[in-house]
């Protein structure tokens, strides 16, 4: 499996074959601030970065990450996975790679219990609980 940041500007010709991984990603995790079309705006206007996974030249995952400085660590937080992507070591380790040649030193991201249990087999480890409160 091939794993590579999709330029922005072809993000129109796939977008069909991507959403259908992460559309489900979203409903499961039941992100309320944003939802798909917002995420495909933020992908096009470059404020989020798209990686996709792809097995005998099609597209079987895909991730989106934002970046956030902070003053020790640029941080790639994962809004969205889904797909064929954090199931093998290889792929993961490849996704690794990507970003830290972006200058990225960390990655983290919201999970699931469950999904936070498939992401230790790959490396990661629970930092810690997010809670929240609608105002």
């Amino acid at each position: 499996m091939n794993v590579f940041q999709l330029n922005p500007d072809y993000l129109h010709h796939h977008w069909e074959q991507i959403a259908k991984y992460l559309q489900p990603a979203l409903d499961l995790s039941e992100v309320e601030e944003f939802n798909l079309d917002q995420m495909k705006v933020f992908i096009v206007t470059k404020q989020w970065t798209l990686f996709v996974v792809e097995e005998n030249a099609k597209i079987c995952g895909a991730v989106v990450v934002c970046f956030a400085n902070y003053p020790n660590d640029l941080i790639a937080y994962v809004t969205a996975i889904g797909g064929k992507f954090i199931s093998s070591k290889e792929t993961s380790n490849k996704f690794k790679e990507l970003l830290k040649s972006m200058g990225a030193t960390k990655i983290q991201g919201g999970a699931r219990e469950s999904v936070a249990r498939l992401w230790k087999r790959i490396g990661f480890t629970n930092k810690q609980i997010l809670v929240e409160c609608k105002l």
